[in-house]
């Protein structure tokens, strides 16, 4: 019988499930690495130097180079609307320290209109001067797969970011209030599920979250409160979940139309429960 061993890694809590005589250190070992390299709020991280330099060109490790092109892939796949390059407007917003020590703001920050490009070409990254990178999202979910694809685990679930080698995997799906609305027969794929109800705070009196639209620079305004994704890849279905949000209302139609997206499924602000015409599910 397989065993599930719980961690905490990347500011969120990592589920790994283990064969009987597997140990969970490779896959914790993975994510203390990348979070060492990627986090933005360890001084000494790879990303932290990277965000603070004014060069416009750089020289990256390997590891922080593939999460780019992963990063970049995503981005062309989702029209720009995921794209790591919203760092300072989310550190704007107030998420500029871990999720913890977060506080309310008083008022909404003054932006100018985001203008940033970067390109990564093998390790060297080209970037405008001043840009600055938020990876979470991206890192949790590359680090499930390549945690999968070494055989350090069967299934990770990072935060929501889940990855299986199990044919028989299933997932339960909770809506906001905790209640699960359906199960997806996963299998051998990835899933992650995006939502504005989690990770909140106040600015001038109204919720603020993580998830900011890159078109306006703000939190996005969606009427979907949390989007589901199943896609081959947990990196992949990370960046789907989250452009279905900044899709709202059209969301699941352009979900519908990636060819890279299994199944989509969303939870409307009225409770309502919507699926793309693809999705193996089975409603509650």
């Amino acid at each position: 019988m397989m065993r599930s061993v719980a961690f905490s890694a990347m500011g969120t809590s990592v589920t790994v499930v283990l064969q009987p005589d597997e140990s969970a250190t490779g896959a914790r070992h993975l994510f203390d690495e990348v979070e060492q390299v990627c986090s933005r709020f360890l001084e000494h991280s790879e990303l932290s130097r990277l965000n603070d330099s004014s060069a416009s060109t750089m020289e990256l490790s390997p590891l922080l180079a593939d999460i780019f092109t992963a990063a970049q892939d995503l981005r062309s796949r989702t029209d720009r609307l995921v794209d790591p390059a919203v760092g300072e407007l989310v550190s704007a917003w107030g998420y500029d320290r871990t999720f913890p020590g977060i506080v309310d703001l008083a008022a909404p920050p003054s932006i100018a209109e985001p203008n940033w490009e970067w390109r990564i070409d093998g390790t060297t990254l080209k970037k405008t001067p001043g840009a600055r990178f938020d990876l979470g999202g991206i890192a949790k979910g590359w680090t499930a797969d390549v945690a999968v694809e070494r055989g350090l685990a069967t299934i990770v679930n990072a935060g929501g970011d889940l990855r299986s080698n199990h044919s028989e995997a299933e997932v339960d799906i909770e809506d906001p209030w905790g209640d699960i609305v359906a199960t997806i027969p996963l299998g051998r794929r990835g899933l992650a599920t995006s939502s504005v109800t989690r990770r909140t705070w106040k600015v001038a009196g109204r919720d603020a979250h993580h998830l900011i639209d890159p078109r306006t620079g703000a939190p996005a305004q969606t009427p979907v409160l949390s989007a589901t994704v199943v896609c081959d890849r947990a990196v992949m279905a990370e960046a789907g979940a989250k452009a279905i949000l900044f899709h709202g209302e059209d969301g699941l139609a352009w979900a519908d139309d990636q060819d890279w997206i299994d199944g989509a499924l969303v939870i409307w602000n009225h409770a309502s429960v919507y699926a793309t015409g693809s999705l193996e599910a089975v409603a509650a």
